[in-house]
């Protein structure tokens, strides 16, 4: 039945072995009104038909699976091609070892039941590929990357604390950019990292890069990029080249002449860490404002980041006309910086720069120019970004070809949220840089678009991004395209819950009603919701239904799946989510975790789905 009014101080998930409420005969008892107790019998979760079926398929109707039997499920079934006779005899052991840890040595084969949590272990098999499975030989800007922003602050926009531990967590999920804005300090030679004109409490910069060298390959061997926002003068430049240069050692790369043709390839900077700002050149000047005194981070020698969240008009009379653009500090004239910064900035600094930031003076069409000789990275708000969809969607596209684009999210968004990352990726944008601290559906899809290729940080854009017609032309984000593919998706069972959380969490007075919302995120003609029905009282829900997506575009679509317990008085009670990548799902049978609203994995909370393109 529908779930009563419910206490709001609920407990926290508790951890697997706390059921403090279940009696002897496999029950809980939930206290109604303080005046009796209601008892409901704890059930497990059981094999669906489908999996019964396949059993009995495969192991030619007998009791149990052989190593072999168990081969040619995953090789047909599964689609695991290259699967081995000793891959699957790995997995019959895995299996009864944790199931049968005290007979293991007398069992050689799997039953149904061993059968069945072999398909709900999600390490052993899971929805995605774990490989990486891309052509990483391309330039760079042939990828989307996985990117951060202000990755240094510990929360919102304005006063939170900046520190190395969430440049540390972003390395360890798999991201591969992050951004540092770089201040003076109020000593000799200091260099501060924080969010300019802001409350936000500085940490050393040198903290910040010793803790990237440490852990820039804990998830990924793919190079790592440090996007600087740079407000110092040409002696803390200098600085800033030493601490670099003596942090990383043989992990920096650097090219050997200041304009590349083309960017180097994800594979052939394996182990490497990237530079990318703008051109040394004195900050201010470079904007075309006038100032007198030292750079401050309490000052008015900001980015337009910074202006965006202090809440301070950018557009004042210190500008130049031409220089009133709404995008990056570090989007200055690339021109006049190669020209001049050998005189005005460090050129040891300038030497360390791989991908120059930077774009002409005039409109966005002009910024969007390509040139023919060199490469280059150009930033734009997310409202820049809308815009240039909406007028020059084809010039985004023809620009991401060959340089990169980064996208940052608009100063209002003080809280650390994020915006929609379809329309950059729609229009081949590399960078999408996205608060990694913060929260919300938006980030889950920014977690579940970075789970391909292997987790590695780099996905290869789709060929319609880059490839060039007979004249020229290039594919337009506006054209409606025919489906190419179909994705049937199966949501049978969830189970994990009770080991996850109180058996109060959800409902004080039964166990939960779950249901699940299964949708499609992508191109506008792709998106699609499905739901299903609520299971009620039953910690392990069966659901057994089907649903069918058509896909023009699957290359950037995704699968976002949410399990939601109904409350008839009240919002609806979150029970995990997760977001797939569709062109990396595995055909067959699979384990989907299910994780926090923050993108932690739960310890055991997973679904039991079914995945089949046609």
């Amino acid at each position: 039945m529908g779930s009563y009014k419910k206490d709001k101080h609920r407990p926290s998930p508790l951890p697997e072995s706390s059921n403090s409420n279940k009696d002897e005969m496999g029950s809980y008892n939930y206290k109604m009104f303080n005046l009796f107790n209601r008892k409901f019998k704890i059930t497990e979760a059981e094999p669906p038909k489908d999996v019964k079926q396949l059993f009995s398929k495969f192991s030619n109707g007998g009791s149990h699976m052989t190593a072999d039997q168990l081969r040619r499920f995953l090789v047909l079934h599964q689609d695991e091609l290259d699967c081995t006779l000793a891959d699957a005899q790995k997995i019959v052991e895995e299996v009864i070892n944790r199931r049968h840890h005290l007979t293991r040595y007398s069992r050689h084969s799997l039953n149904l039941d061993d059968f069945f949590h072999f398909l709900l272990y999600d390490d052993l098999n899971g929805p995605i590929t774990s490989q990486v499975h891309n052509d990483m030989t391309a330039p760079l800007a042939q990828y989307f990357i996985y990117t951060g922003h202000n990755s240094y602050l510990t929360g919102n926009q304005l006063s939170s604390d900046c520190s190395e531990v969430p440049i540390v967590k972003a390395l360890q999920r798999g991201v591969r950019v992050i951004e540092l804005d770089l201040w003076p300090g109020s000593a000799k030679d200091e260099i501060l990292v924080l969010h300019g004109r802001t409350l936000t409490t500085p940490v050393p910069l040198i903290k910040c890069l010793k803790s990237i060298r440490d852990y820039a390959f804990a998830s990924s061997p793919y190079p790592v990029i440090i996007t600087l926002e740079d407000h110092l003068t040409p002696e803390l430049q200098a600085k800033v080249a030493e601490m670099v240069t003596q942090t990383f050692g043989g992990m920096l790369y650097y090219p050997e002449s200041d304009s590349l043709l083309q960017f180097p390839s994800p594979e052939s900077l394996k182990h490497r860490i990237i530079i990318s700002t703008k051109p040394p050149k004195e900050y201010l000047e470079s904007s075309g404002i006038k100032r007198k005194g030292p750079l401050s981070p309490g000052g008015r020698n900001s980015s337009e980041e910074d202006d965006e969240a202090s809440g301070i008009p950018y557009h004042t009379a210190e500008l130049e006309a031409d220089d009133r653009s709404d995008s990056d500090q570090d989007d200055v004239d690339l021109t006049d910086c190669d020209n001049k910064s050998g005189q005005l900035g460090a050129p040891g600094y300038k030497r360390l720069i791989t991908i120059h930031a930077g774009k002409p003076k005039g409109c966005l069409k002009d910024a969007l120019k390509v040139a023919a000789d060199k490469v280059r990275r150009l930033s734009l708000s997310e409202q820049e970004l809308e815009k240039a969809a909406a007028t020059n969607g084809t010039d985004v596209v023809r620009f991401t070809q060959n340089n990169i684009l980064r996208i940052y999210p608009k100063g209002t968004r003080i809280t650390s949220s994020n915006y929609k990352p379809i329309v950059g990726w729609m229009h081949g944008a590399q960078m999408i840089a996205f608060n990694m601290q913060g929260y919300g559906k938006s980030l889950w899809l920014m977690h579940g678009m970075f789970r391909a290729n292997g987790g590695c940080g780099y996905l290869k854009k789709p060929d319609f991004l880059l490839e060039k017609g007979p004249n020229n032309e290039v594919f337009d984000p506006k054209t409606k395209l025919p489906v190419t593919k179909t994705l049937n998706v199966k949501v049978y069972l969830g189970d994990g819950w009770r080991l996850d959380f109180s058996h109060t969490h959800f409902d004080s007075y039964s166990p939960p009603d779950f249901y699940t919302k299964v949708y499609i995120v992508g191109v506008p003609a792709d998106a699609a919701k499905r739901k299903t029905k609520i299971i009620e009282d039953n910690w392990s829900p069966a659901w057994n239904e089907e649903f069918t997506f058509p896909l023009t575009v699957p290359e950037l679509a995704l699968l976002r799946v949410e399990v939601q317990e109904y409350d008839m008085s009240d919002k609806d009670d979150f029970g995990g989510q997760t977001c797939l990548p569709v062109l990396d799902l595995r055909p067959g049978i699979r384990s989907v975790p299910l994780h926090d609203k923050k993108g932690e994995k739960l310890k055991n909370v997973r679904l039991l789905m079914g995945f089949q393109f046609v």
